[in-house]
């Protein structure tokens, strides 16, 4: 035991007194100093082999709670795996994050993991807070003692904490923000989950450029400057500053609403006419923002691209009457269309309008005949669309990427597969610049506030962009477009295109959709949801309502 350390049980609980600041934890077994000799080998014994045994895990579980409550980091390090990095992570527990008190209360095992709440009481300059927590920790066997340790990650010590993160209490780093919608409502992680990450974002980027003050706060430093600190706990409000964002809440609870009946999709909706992002919503809601920072293949939601770029080359307009065959070799590799349909007499708009892959893949061949197959759709992408341009949002988001492409790479890519990469934020600005006739780069906060640049791409041509609004609506209007059936009752002028992305090792495609009504478009995608019109579908068609 260190020295000038006082130990007092009361009624079971250690309470670990060092320099006037007290520490509880619950020790159930031998004491903080711990009782090794209980749990490993007798010296001169050969090292324990084998899976741990459940008097080993309930023991070493206690042994480390029991240090770590007291503040006793290299204790607690020399009872895990990795005691170089353990040691100065508990140590700053205590000394970064300014925790005076802890009681960590453990759990019944389960195998050999150990689940236990943490009661930690949180002090500066006066002031102290409580945080609460649950968390769990996990015992292996040593791989050269033999000796049973708690398997060492950041998450032990709390949740939240990554590998690269710290634990710090002190003035926060910038002042609180108070974000509010393009009408003045305010958005709190609270009511919108999904915004979480974004709002904690928005204040690391933007806390410093509006009016307000710092306040005291326990957070986890990221340790880095590209990636947000988690705030924990307030221990004393400063002034937030008020931050407008363009999210328009009623949009915003829609997609909150439309993405939580699915395990896994996110959603992301933008005003055609400005770019202005209105909704971004994810379920589950986490830290990674799947809507914004996705990149995912976007299944036939890109033959929106793929369309364009056929009319930009002279292949075909909406009237054109293009083959549909069940399937089509194409590069050596056989392509096939739903269950093999076929149209037969169709034009581009048919083939569109009910998502005929063999259509968009035979342009390849009199692109071949130009020399260009492996480039145009990546070159129309960016041209017109602006996919791989840098987006400046305001916060991290993911360009879209549309790569040269080669072999059979090529036939996938026009039916937005192979390299192809997007994000539901990407996907639902296709579907604005075809209704807005020019891609206009979707933000989340005003381009003054920092007078970051954005990305640019020239207008659509007027035929290309009325003819891949006329596709758009077939698709969501005429008895047999894909997406009629999702897209039923929702307010004209509409348009959509549906999608399904093969994904390797998954059973179930991933449900793609975009839309837009009016002067809102959006798009959707929910992992393993089938057809594009079945999962997506729905998602979108009650954001466009909400709008």
């Amino acid at each position: 035991m260190r020295s000038g350390i006082k130990v007092t049980i009361v009624g079971g609980v250690f309470l670990v007194v060092a320099s006037g600041v007290g520490y509880g934890g619950y020790n159930l077994w031998t004491g903080i100093t711990g009782g090794e000799a209980s749990v490993g080998a007798e010296a001169g014994d050969a090292p324990k082999t084998g899976p741990v045994t459940e008097d080993e895990v309930t023991a070493t579980a206690k042994d480390f709670l029991a240090a770590w409550a007291a503040g006793e980091s290299d204790r607690a390090a020399q009872l895990t795996n990795d005691p170089v990095s353990a040691g100065p992570a508990v140590l700053a527990y205590r000394e970064g994050a300014k925790v005076s008190k802890a009681v960590i209360t453990p759990g019944a095992a389960v195998g050999p993991k150990v689940p236990f709440t943490v009661r930690a009481t949180v002090t500066y300059e006066g002031v102290s807070k409580d945080l609460s927590y649950s968390s769990e920790l996990t015992v292996v066997r040593g791989q050269t003692t033999g000796r049973p340790l708690v398997k060492w990650q950041p998450t032990v010590l709390h949740p939240r904490l990554t590998t690269a993160g710290t634990l710090r209490t002190g003035v926060a780093k910038t002042a609180e923000v108070k974000a509010v919608d393009h009408e003045g409502v305010e958005l709190t992680a609270e009511k919108y989950p999904s915004l979480g990450p974004v709002l904690a974002e928005l204040r690391k980027r933007y806390g410093s450029k509006v009016d307000g003050t710092a306040g005291v706060e326990t957070w986890i430093d990221s340790g880095s400057e590209a990636v947000a600190d988690t705030p924990l706990l307030v221990l004393r409000k400063g002034k937030p500053g008020t931050l407008r964002t363009t999210i328009d809440a009623d949009v915003q609870a829609a997609a909150e609403k439309a993405v939580k009946q699915f395990g896994s999709a996110s959603v992301a909706a933008i005003e055609p006419s400005t770019g202005a992002i209105r909704a971004v919503a994810n379920s589950p809601g986490k830290e990674f923002n799947t809507a914004l920072q996705g990149q995912q293949a976007p299944g036939s939601t890109m033959k929106i691209v793929t369309a364009a770029m056929m009319m930009q080359h002279g292949l075909a307009t909406p009237t054109t009457r293009v083959e549909c065959p069940p399937e089509v070799l194409s590069r050596g590799r056989t392509f096939q269309n739903l269950e093999k349909f076929s149209i037969s007499g169709g034009t581009l708009t048919d083939a569109f309008s009910r998502s005929c892959n063999t259509a968009f893949i035979k342009a390849i061949s009199k692109l071949s005949d130009k020399g260009v197959a492996d480039t145009a759709l990546g070159t129309t992408a960016r041209r017109w669309f602006g996919i791989g341009e840098e987006w400046n949002i305001g916060v991290q988001a993911s360009d879209g990427s549309v790569p040269e492409s080669a072999g059979s790479e090529t036939p996938a890519s026009y039916i937005g597969q192979g390299k192809i990469t997007m994000s539901a934020l990407n996907v639902a600005s296709l579907s604005a610049t075809a209704k807005n006739g020019r891609f206009l780069q979707p933000y989340l906060v005003a381009q003054d506030l920092d007078d970051r640049e954005f990305a640019t791409a020239e207008p659509l041509p007027a035929d290309v962009a009325t003819g891949l609004r006329r596709m758009m609506k077939a698709a969501a209007t005429t008895a047999q477009g894909t997406a009629t059936n999702a897209m039923s009752g929702v307010p004209s002028p509409k348009g959509a295109k549906t999608g399904s992305a093969e994904v390797d090792g998954q059973g179930t495609s991933n449900s793609w959709f975009t839309g837009y009504s009016g002067d809102l478009a959006a798009a959707a995608v929910v992992q393993a949801g089938g057809h594009g019109a079945d999962a997506a579908g729905p998602v979108v068609a009650k954001v466009l309502k909400a709008g």
